[in-house]
């Protein structure tokens, strides 16, 4: 575990380490949840063009139970129970200069990251509702970017947001599965009502 600690400690070193002024707002701006609003906006237009307004319902209530399940897991279970504190708290105890962007470093713990637990189980849901291939990379490199932006801004090990993105994606297996389960029994009765 040490090793792996240790590695972890030098890969954020790397990463954290080159930054610029420009590079500072860009992973700014991608690391804030308000920045997808227009994202959200038009994957839920899309949403509703393919599967209509009761799929977006169906799809609304299965996103705030996704989000639950991964943001409760990630912030309200593990990140007290496993007491890692973040690389920018003084209470971490590295050695060596920690670049913070705007001054903010957040709650006192990390492991795991809620931003990545997030992003990859919206982006392992969409993917059950969207299926071409580069919608699907394009929707993971976007969890992706997200990920690596708190690490570059100093507030996550990339070990905390690697165990983000498992959390995430499970999260989203679960979720995503039970929609397509759910739409395909509403479906039936859709189609006789209509009749």
């Amino acid at each position: 575990m040490a090793f792996f600690e240790q590695a972890d400690i030098a890969l954020f070193q790397l990463i954290n380490g080159w930054h610029s002024p420009f590079w500072d707002e860009v992973m700014w701006w991608v690391s804030a949840k308000s920045s997808w609003i227009p994202v959200y906006a038009l994957l839920l237009y899309a949403i509703y063009r393919r599967y209509g307004w009761r799929g977006s319902l169906l799809c609304i209530g299965c996103v705030v139970l996704l989000i639950t399940l991964s943001d409760q897991t990630a912030s309200g279970l593990l990140k007290p129970w496993i007491g890692r504190y973040r690389p920018c708290r003084p209470e971490a105890g590295l050695d060596f200069y920690v670049h913070l962007v705007h001054g903010k470093c957040g709650g006192a713990y990390s492991f795991v990251s809620s931003h990545a637990a997030n992003f990859f189980a919206l982006a392992t849901f969409l993917s059950f509702l969207f299926r071409q291939r580069y919608l699907r990379l394009l929707f993971f490199f976007a969890a992706a970017l997200v990920a690596y932006s708190r690490v570059y801004l100093g507030v996550h090990y990339p070990g905390d947001v690697l165990g983000g993105a498992l959390v995430g994606i499970a999260a989203g297996l679960v979720v995503g599965r039970l929609y397509v389960w759910l739409w395909q029994r509403w479906q039936p009765a859709v189609s006789s009502v209509k009749k």
